[in-house]
């Protein structure tokens, strides 16, 4: 959110007269609209690899290493399944009395926990034994249904879900809703952590979050604000962007922090007109990210930085710039949900 006013006030000193903003954004934003076409090209092949700041920086080297344990597996695959159990928390615990960052219930554990850091000790609460422990059991599954037909990835996170002999019974992954959502959840989830981002063309879908966003321009600040009539219309910065996204369908988490994984990570000259930007106290950990914004070009943004001040465009090149989301439908509906003002 808009959060923390008292350190963005120091880096955001640069913010454009109200009086020009309606020309200023539509000359940016058609300019780079009209440069995108020439800019971007296919993908590719590519490697898969971690995108920068994308897993907290205590637990990239871990994920990098053991997200190449087996071809069902990547870095960013592995990373896309930690998040979706436990948001990179050691000390989670469900309901289910399943444990720590990868969610290990202590009967799998005690047949497929290992002891990563090798300390004499297999800890399901230290994510140097939980890790590795993650990727062996993915790799373990994946070896148990490898000469099912299909993916073999999709078949061994179906085998996570459902167990492997339903995969085996099936031909593939089965016909249970849950774990057809569970595998469309983490390979879609995936491609937020991947590195480098596969480029796209600029959307309509950009430009609609862009229009509604310019159109609150100038209006106060409001902590919490999620422009609902008794808040006189007024927004801070995650609130912004998931009412811009929400007139094109999109539904993103309430928090900037949860906003972050609604997609692929573009590198800094690959941004484009509607991608979300954000910014952290620690560059090494999106966990610590406080504030976002609209990129409309140019290196600026459409941005509701904090209180006392209006929405205005500022530029993104801070001291604090983390990284920025390139918004899909498929990464918002995949990212947990645990919004909260």
């Amino acid at each position: 959110m808009g959060e923390d006013g008292r350190v963005r006030k120091v880096w955001l000193g640069v913010s454009v007269g109200l009086g020009v903003s309606f020309s200023f954004v539509a000359l940016l934003v058609v300019g780079t609209y009209m440069v995108a076409a020439d800019l971007l090209g296919g993908a590719g092949g590519r490697a898969v690899g971690l995108a920068k700041g994308s897993v907290p920086a205590s637990y990239e080297p871990l994920v990098q290493r053991y997200g190449n344990s087996c071809p069902a597996i990547n870095p960013a695959l592995l990373a896309a399944q930690l998040y979706q159990e436990s948001g990179w928390n050691a000390k989670a615990q469900s309901p289910a009395n399943a444990k720590g960052i990868a969610q290990f219930i202590p009967a799998t554990w005690a047949s497929h926990g290992v002891d990563g850091n090798k300390d004499g000790v297999k800890d399901i609460w230290d994510p140097q034994d939980a890790i590795p422990s993650a990727a062996a059991y993915d790799c373990s599954l994946a070896k148990y249904v490898k000469d099912v037909p299909g993916d073999q990835t999709h078949n061994m996170l179906a085998s996570y879900n459902a167990g492997a002999y339903a995969v085996i019974k099936y031909g593939g992954v089965p016909p249970y809703r849950e774990t057809q959502n569970y595998v469309k959840t983490i390979t879609t989830l995936a491609k937020s952590f991947e590195a480098p981002v596969q480029k796209v063309q600029p959307s309509r879908q950009s430009a609609g979050a862009i229009y509604f966003a310019q159109k609150q321009l100038g209006k106060p600040y409001l902590w919490g604000g999620n422009g609902t009539p008794e808040e006189g219309g007024r927004f801070d910065c995650s609130g912004l962007t998931k009412a811009a996204y929400k007139t094109v369908g999109i539904d993103l988490p309430r928090v900037a922090n949860d906003q972050w994984n609604a997609g692929p990570h573009p590198k800094r000259d690959e941004l484009l007109p509607g991608d979300l930007v954000f910014f952290a106290y620690d560059l090494d950990d999106p966990r610590s990210i406080h504030h976002v914004g609209i990129y409309v070009g140019g290196g600026y943004m459409i941005n509701a930085p904090y209180t006392g001040a209006v929405i205005r465009f500022d530029k993104i090149d801070t001291p604090d710039y983390i990284g920025a989301t390139r918004v899909t439908q498929d990464g918002a509906k995949a990212l947990p949900r645990a919004d909260s003002a």
